[in-house]
């Protein structure tokens, strides 16, 4: 699966994420072509530069007139769209994205979405920027995008609102549940469009994934910094092994007060409220008192629910919150015929392979044969499969 990953370690705004795809071999003649049938008047440049000494393409918008910024509701956006000449799978996404930019300034400023008028969203530079992304993902076939966490920026910015806090109200919005941070200057660095495209098209954010590197992007913002480069870089690429490669949030306490039953039904709760394991490890405390080491391993969009849950199901006074990569490997299942029925086999792309518990647990309850039998004639059933198609 050919792959990109957005690190936008200095921020995303539109015409970043364009110039980055262009960088990393999108072609630029196609592109210019293609946003030229969406008939705005605008022209269109890819210039050259550098930002802190990294060489990086910078994507320009030339309209006709500088100073007019037309205000188009998100009806009109669409049908702009839809009426170009362009693959249907970047129409599907550039109208995917301008909804969820619409939906974003609906709530900001508590009108119906038909009410919204897109303002600098709205206007050719924007329009062209995410038709622009869209179009050059299209170009380097990619199949699948991750993100970064994003670097927001801080400060204050400029806008046709008055000055408003970074990020940007709408920008807020957007990534509402998504990893953000800030560092560096003290000025807007991820922008609403930038966020936009993220948000909607990004299945994933957090640590790169497990990828074989083919190409490599930088897209050049328009401002030049002193402390860092003020680029978005894409790495664009084949998925390996892992079949994920994410950040964690890993949730923990030190208990030597909660009874056994307290536990077990806590670790009970936390699995069916979303954590992906949960476990409990014996530890030697202070006073010598023996106690256990409580750990949760959540998705970071579930830390909170699960923290207070470990809070109301347990009697520790506090918790030990980080983060951390994890990665798994790809797997599919067989399933095999035993001597009482039949089980599946996890097989992960490293020929690892195990019975599925819950399969062999209801053999062994409805047979009577013991559970350590069910599983060994499990695997010599795999085992056998896997000869006779060798």
């Amino acid at each position: 699966m050919r792959i990109c990953y957005l690190d936008a370690f200095s921020g995303i705004s539109g015409d970043m994420a364009v110039g980055a795809l262009a960088d990393a071999g999108a072609d630029s003649v196609a592109l210019c072509a293609a946003l030229a049938a969406l008939e705005t008047g605008a022209t269109f440049e890819f210039e050259k530069t550098k930002r802190c000494g990294i060489g990086a393409t910078k994507f320009h918008v030339r309209e006709p007139d500088q100073h007019h910024h037309p205000h188009r509701r998100l009806s009109q956006v669409l049908e702009l769209i839809d009426r170009a000449s362009l693959p249907a799978r970047v129409k599907q996404n550039a109208s995917a994205v301008f909804r969820r930019l619409g939906e974003a300034e609906a709530a900001v400023h508590q009108v119906p979405l038909e009410r919204v008028h897109f303002h600098e969203v709205g206007a050719v530079d924007s329009i062209s920027d995410i038709v622009g992304a869209c179009l050059g993902f299209e170009l380097l076939a990619i199949e699948e995008i991750h993100c970064s966490a994003l670097n927001v920026g801080s400060g204050t910015a400029q806008t046709e609102h008055g000055i408003l806090p970074v990020p940007a109200p709408a920008t807020a919005a957007l990534l509402e549940g998504k990893p953000i941070y800030a560092h560096g200057p003290a000025v807007e660095l991820t922008t609403p469009t930038g966020a936009a495209i993220a948000a909607t098209l990004a299945r994933r954010f957090g640590a790169l994934p497990a990828m074989r590197i083919s190409r490599i992007g930088y897209g050049a913002g328009g401002h030049e910094f002193n402390t860092q480069p003020n680029v978005l870089r894409v790495l664009v690429g084949e998925k390996t092994g892992a079949s994920e490669a994410d950040t964690i949030s890993v949730i923990e306490a030190n208990i030597d007060d909660s009874s056994p039953e307290v536990l077990g039904f806590a670790l009970e709760r936390l699995l069916a409220a979303g954590a992906l394991d949960a476990t409990l490890a014996p530890l030697a405390m202070k006073k010598n008192r023996p106690g256990v080491l409580l750990r949760v391993i959540a998705r970071p969009e579930d830390q909170e629910a699960l923290a207070a849950l470990v809070f109301a199901e347990t009697s520790t006074l506090g918790l030990r919150l980080y983060r951390a990569e994890r990665r798994v490997q790809a797997r599919h299942i067989v399933e095999v015929e035993t001597p009482h029925g039949r089980v599946r086999i996890k097989v992960s792309d490293s020929n690892q392979f195990a019975p599925e518990y819950e399969d062999c647990r209801r053999l062994a309850l409805e047979t009577g044969v013991p559970l350590k039998q069910i599983l060994a004639e499990a695997n010599f059933a795999y085992l056998q499969c896997r000869k006779s198609t060798t």
